[in-house]
């Protein structure tokens, strides 16, 4: 049981005051979703062998790797109101939520824009479609991805903590999912009609699709976690995590056009190939020349992204990043929070913004 055994033989009690690298908290949320989905998969495997093989699919896309960063900002969000000597333990069948709720998001996600792969690996819809074509491949993505929100949702209840803690974790929980939702129905929506959108619509799908989910909810549900509600603690949560959210999904759309394949496991081009309206790539339609404008509506994928470089949109998003970070490190300063904790968040802010992956 989860309680008793994690991956690579780390113990719980071992889950140190560690710096950014995180190994073993990161072995401690996947051992825990390791030791859950086994009979999950045991009791779907009893039903029908079919059924065992797509739970299976189901269960390595989680555990396929990944940053871990929704359970780590969740984590330090707990740590840094209780602290050290916090029961660890206890809030992890939580941060595995989170990672289950990802995989959900990142299978329908890679659904809608035809990724072909995620993570180094083939996404859902093309493993099942690989098996039995096109249509099906996608009908068995969106059932993965809901199997992935059911198994969240159980996973999260099962988080020994008091009945009204887990009414306020549910609350954040549930808002996180909801944003998430509407953010990625908005990114969907600027796929219709790009010419028509703008850099400050494409920062709200920023702030909802990615921002709130990636960093913002998750300090606030481990706030949640930890059983208090210290306004000045939210609020600086809040700041900081709406800032770096908005930096993370900023340097993701950099990373979509110009990071190398195989070390973001994503094709490069995919956003210029869909003509997803990006800040990226708002920002390059405003500041093209007129013939540069027109070149971009009709050149290929490579031609594009030249383009993009030489309007000085990719310097413009390196500010952007620049400054949310900085304004999110600000209000973390002087926020009543864990020394320790502080300065995780504060490493956090730059391993998000700053990665090749």
């Amino acid at each position: 049981m989860a309680n008793d055994t994690l991956a690579g033989n780390l113990r719980l009690g071992a889950i140190p005051r560690q710096q950014v690298s995180h190994t073993a908290l990161v072995n401690a949320v996947e051992g825990t979703l390791a030791d859950f989905l086994t009979p999950q998969i045991a009791m779907l495997d009893a039903i029908d062998p079919s059924l065992g093989g797509f739970a299976r699919t189901a269960r390595d896309l989680v555990m396929a790797g990944g940053k871990r960063l929704r359970p780590t900002f969740a984590y330090w969000g707990w740590r840094g109101v209780a602290g050290a000597g916090g029961n660890a333990e206890a809030v992890l069948p939580a941060l595995g939520a989170l990672e289950l709720m990802h995989t959900f998001a990142l299978v329908h996600d890679d659904l809608m824009d035809d990724s072909a792969t995620r993570r180094g690996r083939p996404t859902a819809h093309r493993i099942f479609g690989a098996r039995h074509g096109e249509r099906f491949g996608s009908s068995a993505a969106v059932l993965i991805g809901d199997l992935c929100l059911v198994w969240a949702d159980q996973l999260l209840a099962r988080t020994p903590l008091p009945a009204a803690t887990l009414l306020e974790v549910r609350a954040r929980y549930d808002r996180m999912r909801i944003e998430a939702v509407a953010g990625q129905y908005l990114d969907v929506l600027g796929e219709t009609d790009p010419a028509s959108w703008s850099v400050d619509r494409a920062l709200v799908v920023a702030r909802h699709k990615t921002a709130s989910y990636t960093v913002q909810w998750p300090l606030d549900f481990g706030l949640a976690l930890a059983g208090t509600d210290d306004p000045e603690v939210a609020e600086a949560y809040r700041v900081y995590g709406t800032t770096v959210g908005e930096a993370f999904q900023l340097r993701d759309d950099l990373l979509g056009v110009y990071g190398d394949p195989a070390v973001t496991g994503k094709p490069a081009g995919d956003d210029l190939r869909t003509g997803k309206p990006t800040t990226l790539l708002m920002l390059a339609r405003r500041m093209a020349t007129p013939a540069q404008l027109g070149e971009l509506d009709t050149a290929g994928i490579g031609r594009k992204a030249e383009i993009v470089a030489e309007t000085g949109a990719p310097a413009r998003v390196e500010e952007m990043i620049r400054a949310r970070v900085a304004e999110g490190l600000t209000a973390l300063a002087d926020a009543p929070i864990e020394t320790e904790a502080r300065s995780v968040l504060v490493e956090l802010a730059t391993v998000a913004t700053q990665r090749p992956a």
